[in-house]
């Protein structure tokens, strides 16, 4: 397949050179997914199932104090209704791993279906299996439930308050200190990092901006709709068929939820339609399963778009105030923070990650963060894409734009002069090892976007913004199993959840190790029984830890050949030379597919394997650029053009990389301008349809410029760094910035939408 180098990504190379690491190959699932023969979830289709439904609440608060499910039983076609009782109570026990490793299991249970309160509008209370999913859906009808409904609580602030309405009565706030509070609160938990002093930094500064965020709760937006089909054999196995981001964690959660045996759940994971984070836990799978158990059937069942968005994880709402100083010649003193995410209505929320993220991409020489974890009547939140980085750098990064423009200062080099550098001590961390901000900046600094003047238009105000932006990225636990085939092919098992093309990403660094073309590896997303331990495909870790797995599977069967080679040739093995995939010593030589014959002979099948639980991962940086047409009129904002520059540490595939920026930049100006979960006051969600919840189309978009920076990450191999993530994370500051440069008005709350826009410039105006 040709590839048209006129649109290829824009890449600042390291100087590594490689054979196969950075080519543009065909990627692996291509033509399956092209031709539609890629199997999803909703394609499982099992003999004898039966469909299930779910039966949610209107209430956002409410007591639940009877639920008679008898009408429902007598429906002809109906074989089961369940509600929470028929879950195991697991009473104080903590999770084994999954989502959220250490927080009770009951809070989870108590999501799946409501015990004694619902917490949110949407709240699953009752499911049903039937014949066909038209009968199970009759059955939810008939379902009575009496409900004694209570004050919702819906924004952090005043969910923190000591008369707010508790959500959850039993709950009290893990605090700061390692203590716990006395009294029932929403606060779930309090968190604080520091480093230095700050108000001795605060002193030194000649100049202190305090501002104030807030932003309403986003959704992931994934295409595909959440879905599960179980069936529970009469021997206890429990197989299971969904599409999340890991069949791993999916597992655990089920053995955690059902109280049920490991090693007796079986996980295939399928296909995945979009993700983000929003699918790395359990909603209908324990469902089917206990349905499955009652009944004999496999069930299968799948959420409608109102469904995923009422009741699946978004990300949090909430408060975020920086407070930043500096001196007059631009050097940062000090930095303060303040943030306060929902965790919707049972704890755990992203703000931790928030807390790390938020003056991460500079040498913060005094700062103090604080986080809170706040309960509130809204769906349980969850990951979503850097999950707390874009909250918390769209405060920070807006307060640097407003410190530049007090001391009239380039943003550019402002960052530069004040950018986190290798050996730069993190808030909660270790120094940064080589990490590359600086060349995030130069790299946008020398773009032909920043070095060509913004065209001005008559009438028009159009201005331009900059925002730099930051994640960690995670390294947990991956595995590989290669199989040398007697034709030299390889087969390549690995259990990540292939999303954004780790399948491709992962057998490129195989097929590099191994020196052979990556059209001879055939990677396969294996089943939890079928490969080892795998993590969640989250954290931008995948093609770094799952790759890192392949690499040393690779030298695996590497030293398996060498053995065999060296008895088949009589000659000590480290005498075996490996270079570009062939090996030779003393006048014999072969290559990978030459020796693959040879060892068939001798009844050699080598299988390199490895399990991998890397800490050295390299978190990733980003500048973005944007230029903006504000309409003062109807206060719409339009994106004229925007350059996303990232370091990616080496590009393995780049024309993922340069879609993974690309994406994370649309769903980022998703955020900045229009999405927005609508409660009313009662807490019900008004806008659960994607008529109403208002993501980008390809017509609220330009096209979007890459230039990949390569500074390699010193903790893997071939210097992999993340690069799902950071992405969607500069976005709304960026956005913000050029609102301010068009128009001289400060935008404070996310989305920025033209309502919000019309009335501060109403206000502005006014106030000139």
């Amino acid at each position: 397949m040709a590839i048209d180098t006129s649109v290829a990504p824009k890449i600042k190379h390291h100087d590594e050179k490689y054979k196969v690491i950075g080519t543009r190959p065909v990627r692996h699932d291509g033509v399956e997914k092209v031709t539609g023969e890629a199997r999803y979830g909703s394609d499982i289709n099992l003999p004898g199932q039966l469909h299930g439904k779910v039966l949610r609440s209107p209430h956002a608060h409410a007591r639940v104090l009877r639920i008679d499910v008898s009408r429902a039983e007598a429906l002809d076609g109906v074989h089961a209704v369940i509600t929470s009782g028929d879950l195991p109570n697991p009473g104080d026990k903590l999770t084994g791993g999954g989502e959220a490793p250490g927080l009770p299991v009951k809070y989870k249970s108590a999501n799946m279906l409501a015990r004694d309160k619902v917490h949110y509008h949407g709240h699953a209370v009752a499911a049903v299996a039937a014949t066909n999913a038209h009968v199970a859906g009759e059955a939810l009808k008939l379902i009575d439930v009496e409900y004694e409904v209570l004050d919702p609580v819906l924004e952090v602030r005043s969910a923190m308050q000591p008369d707010a309405p508790i959500v959850i009565e039993d709950l009290r706030t893990a605090k700061a200190d390692g203590s716990t509070g006395d009294a029932p609160s929403n606060v779930a938990a309090e968190m604080l990092y520091e480093k230095g002093d700050v108000a001795a930094g605060f002193a030194e500064a000649d100049v202190v901006v305090d501002r104030e965020f807030t932003f309403g709760v986003v959704h992931q937006g994934y295409i595909e709709t959440h879905n599960a089909s179980a069936h529970w054999l009469k021997d206890g196995h429990l197989h299971v068929w969904c599409s999340s981001q890991g069949a791993f964690t999916i597992r655990q959660e089920l053995a955690d939820l059902l109280e049920h045996p490991i090693t007796k759940i079986h996980v295939y994971p399928m296909e995945i339609g979009g993700g983000f984070g929003g699918k790395t836990t359990v909603y209908l799978e324990p469902l089917a399963a206990v349905m499955s158990r009652h009944t004999g059937h496999p069930v299968k069942m799948s959420m409608d778009r109102a469904e995923v968005l009422m009741a699946t994880g978004p990300t949090p709402g909430g408060y975020v105030r920086v407070k930043m100083g500096a001196t007059n010649d631009g050097m940062i003193t000090a930095g303060y923070a303040n943030l306060a995410f929902d965790a919707g209505g049972f704890p755990g929320s992203v703000v931790g990650a928030g807390c790390r993220c938020v003056f991460a991409p500079y040498n913060m020489p005094n700062a103090r963060v604080e986080g809170y974890d706040v309960v509130v009547n809204k769906p349980k939140t969850h990951a979503y894409r850097a999950p707390g980085a874009t909250h918390a750098e769209f405060a920070s990064e807006v307060v640097v734009d407003e410190i530049c423009r007090q001391l009239d200062v380039d943003p550019v080099e402002f960052r530069l002069k004040n950018s986190a550098k290798e050996g730069d001590w993190q808030l909660d961390q270790p120094p940064y090892p080589r990490i590359g901000h600086v060349e995030c900046v130069e790299a946008a600094r020398d773009s032909a976007h920043w070095q060509t003047p913004l065209e001005t238009a008559p009438g028009k105000r159009r201005g331009r913004g900059i925002a730099s932006g930051f994640w960690f990225n995670v390294g947990l636990t991956s595995s590989a199993q290669a199989r040398l085939n007697s034709d030299g092919s390889v087969t390549l098992l690995e259990g990540s959840t292939d999303i954004g093309g780790t399948r491709t990403s992962v057998a490129m660094q195989f097929a590099e190790t191994l020196g052979i073309d990556v059209a001879d590896v055939n990677p396969i997303v294996a089943d939890t029984d079928s490969v080892g331990q795998t993590d969640v495909t989250g954290g931008s870790r995948v093609t770094f830890a799952t790759g890192l797995a392949a690499h040393n599977a690779a030298n695996d069967m590497k030293d398996q050949i060498v053995e065999g080679l060296a008895d088949l040739w009589d000659v000590a093995a480290e005498s075996i030379a490996h270079v570009e995939g062939c090996f030779s010593a003393n006048g014999n030589s072969a290559t990978v597919r030459e020796a693959a014959e040879l060892l068939e002979g001798e009844g050699v099948f080598p299988i390199g394997a490895s399990t991998v639980t890397p800490s050295r991962e390299g978190g990733a940086f980003a500048t973005h650029i944007a230029d903006v047409e504000v309409d003062v009129e109807t206060g719409k904002v339009e994106i004229l053009r925007y350059t996303a520059v990232q370091d990616a540490g080496v590009a393995i595939y780049p024309p993922y990389v340069e879609g993974q920026m690309q994406g994370g930049v649309v769903q980022g100006i998703g955020w900045a301008l229009n999405e927005e979960y609508v409660y009313d006051e009662e807490g019900r969600l008004r806008n659960a349809s994607l008529l109403d919840y208002r993501m980008p189309t390809a017509l609220d978009v330009p096209n979007i410029e890459t230039i990949i920076v390569e500074v390699p990450n010193p903790g893997h191999p071939y210097g992999v760094r993340g690069v799902g993530e950071v992405p969607i994370v500069p976005p709304p500051a960026a956005v913000a910035n050029a609102i301010f440069d068009a128009t001289g008005v400060r935008l404070f709350d996310l989305p920025v939408s033209p309502a919000r826009v019309q009335a501060a410039l109403a206000a502005h105006h006014g106030e000139a």
